[in-house]
């Protein structure tokens, strides 16, 4: 499933997160506020305004509140236009009363980083420069143009150039520093939530699948016995009905379809019910399991395994979790899609840890992203050679996150390097030029025969029916 990355997908998606009356609530605010400090400055400050004009700009808003009101339904969702015009009009209502109120001469001129800020967060790029670049605008005009506050003696407030070119300066700065902060930290939250659901949704599926082969293995186990013995007693009738062809072809097809069913259900399944021993398996074993299904994709896949330094002979038996499972699947994948013709699969342990280590005799890794690798939607340009190789390839970076999320949370430690590196620390043979992955787990986290991940020896558990 290709995900998209563009800015205008992310900004069409993160805009229907916003309901239209939340947008409304927040111009009451706004209108308040508004009415507000035109009440204080007129009364309390004694300030000349021109009040019509104000309460016009005002009762704009107010009627675009009263018209969304009546029109769209409460529960309305505002897509990506309407957004950005929804944003833009509430920039140049602001604009309006500034112009009329003393332009950048006015401390209220901050409240322009509002909708830029609103606009970084929920709309896209396009969007966010256009809306950006308005509010610059409008704040260069405000500085030169506008009109001057009066006291009741009729002396201008006026600030020294100096002070406005410096308002304009911080505004603009302002603008620019809040909209791209905020556009990124908001792309990056999605992007991470977007990962971490396909995260859940791989691992769901991937224990779905151990939980279905538990379920059919253990119908196969329950039914062995009455499919024997159906097949017994059919065999038994047909052995008594020579006499009768018609009865005794019944017989022959009651045994026929007890065959077929055993056949199924022993396709279906290869395991036994819950059973205590099936929640660990040998590491290998583990190892294969996650790699058959890219056993017979063109490239040859070597196995090897033993002891580190100071291991024990005996293989270690490792729980069968499912986030272990698919974690490595994704990592063998990787190196399968990249690798010219050979990927080897390596496995050793010792006292207090078990390793990992999945290389290929490809590319290996871009040397200016191996340090982001693991981050989610991290994407790259291809070259025209490799778009022709691999056209279906979208990127390397859901695929990672996944892999490096699920081996993280089984308690493992991951490292990425490329062999043909002399600065990696990773041990690699002199054809194992390509990208190196190193799994490490503490075996007190993994190991099913000690510590607190010991999986104990009893009777099979009985799958309530």
């Amino acid at each position: 499933m290709a995900i998209s990355n563009s800015s205008l997908w992310r900004g069409q998606e993160r805009s229907g997160w916003i309901r239209l009356r939340t947008l409304i609530l927040l111009r009451w605010v706004a209108i308040v506020g508004q009415l507000g400090a035109i009440t204080v400055a007129q009364r309390v400050y004694h300030l000349q305004l021109e009040l019509t004009w104000c309460y016009l700009a005002v009762g704009i808003s107010v009627i675009g509140n009263l018209i969304s009101i009546f029109i769209f339904p409460e529960n309305k969702r505002l897509s990506e236009f309407e957004n950005f015009l929804m944003v833009l009009f509430d920039l140049l209502q602001l604009g309006s009363l500034l112009y009329l109120t003393g332009g950048l001469n006015n401390p209220f001129a901050l409240l322009l980083l509002g909708p830029v800020t609103i606009s970084a967060n929920v709309l896209g790029l396009r969007s966010i420069l256009i809306i950006g670049g308005t509010a610059i605008v409008l704040v260069t005009l405000l500085s030169e143009f506008y009109l001057p506050l009066h006291t009741a003696s009729g002396m201008i407030l006026q600030d020294a150039d100096i002070f406005v070119f410096g308002n304009w300066i911080a505004i603009v700065i302002a603008i620019v520093f809040l909209g791209l902060y905020s556009h990124r930290i908001s792309t990056e939250a999605q992007s991470m939530s977007q990962a971490l659901s396909a995260t859940h949704m791989a691992l769901a599926r991937e224990q779905k699948l151990t939980d279905l082969g538990g379920v059919v293995a253990a119908a196969a186990h329950e039914l062995g016995t009455p499919l024997a013995t159906i097949k017994l007693t059919s065999s038994e009738l047909i052995e008594e009905l020579d006499d009768r062809p018609d009865l005794r072809e019944d017989a022959a097809l009651i045994r026929e379809q007890a065959d077929r069913c055993r056949d199924i259900l022993r396709n279906m399944g290869r395991a036994g019910k819950d059973d205590l021993h099936l929640r660990q398996a040998p590491l290998s074993t583990v190892i294969h399991e996650a790699a058959e299904p890219h056993l017979h994709r063109g490239k040859e896949v070597h196995f090897n395994e033993g002891p580190g330094d100071g291991g024990d002979m005996q293989q270690p038996s490792v729980l069968r979790q499912p986030e272990v499972i698919h974690g490595l699947r994704n990592l063998i994948q990787n190196g399968v899609d990249f690798a010219r013709s050979t990927v080897w699969i390596e496995s050793e342990w010792t006292e207090d840890r078990i390793v990992i280590r999945i290389m290929d005799d490809g590319r290996g890794y871009p040397p200016h992203l191996i340090r982001r690798i693991g981050d989610p939607f991290m994407r790259r340009r291809r070259g025209e050679s490799e778009q022709l190789t691999r056209p279906e390839y979208e990127g390397m970076g859901l695929g990672l996150f996944i892999a490096k999320t699920l081996l993280e949370r089984s308690g493992a430690s991951l490292s990425f390097a490329n062999g043909w590196d002399p600065n990696q620390t990773l041990s690699a043979s002199s054809e194992r030029l390509g990208a190196i992955v190193q799994v490490v787990w503490p075996r007190s986290k993994i190991d099913a025969r000690s510590g607190e991940n010991r999986v104990p020896i009893g009777r099979n558990q009985q799958i309530p029916i």
